[in-house]
């Protein structure tokens, strides 16, 4: 039994990315540029097995002054349903950031190299009639300059849950 254990712990370390592995890349993401001003995002949330359970369209607006910055979202469910966060962001030193929201229950913490940022959060989630408290590993990564692909990994207890996808782009870009 050990063995296996440690198998499947190797085999989830080797699969595993860390964002030192993408310093050399370009061109480089900081979220005060890229977050400023009006953006729209198209996407969806998916299982642990794959399936489509919700598609979305993200409104966004961006301010900041000096290292610090407000992301406002207005999400547009296929279901109908809208939902609002206000990130209140901070920009650090050496490619750091850190964020909350009024349902995030930990803070974002991450940071960038070259085009890509991860950072970890704990995000209070209704999921049939209850609030869950999902853990986010999430992963930005820069085009270009006016579009980004965001990946969301979410978990439970360690265990994934679901994904979510996004594509973020600039308007009029």
């Amino acid at each position: 039994m050990k063995s296996m254990i440690l198998a499947v712990s190797l085999l989830l370390m080797s699969c595993s990315t860390h964002i030192n592995d993408y310093e050399a890349t370009s061109p480089a993401l900081a979220l005060d540029r890229f977050f400023e001003g009006e953006l729209v995002a198209y996407g969806m949330v998916q299982d642990r097995t794959g399936k489509v359970l919700r598609r979305f369209k993200v409104d966004m607006v961006g301010h900041w002054e000096g290292n610090r910055g407000v992301l406002e979202e207005d999400f547009f469910y296929d279901d109908g349903e809208t939902q609002r966060r206000v990130w209140y962001l901070e920009k650090g030193p050496d490619g750091r950031y850190s964020g909350t929201a009024a349902d995030v229950v930990r803070p974002a913490s991450g940071q960038t190299r070259g085009y890509a940022l991860n950072w970890r959060y704990t995000l209070a989630v209704p999921v049939d009639g209850r609030v869950w408290h999902l853990d986010f590993n999430d992963w930005m990564y820069l085009l270009d300059e006016d579009r980004l692909i965001n990946r969301a990994v979410m978990s439970k207890w360690g265990f994934r849950v679901g994904e979510v996808t996004l594509w973020i782009e600039r308007r009029g870009g």
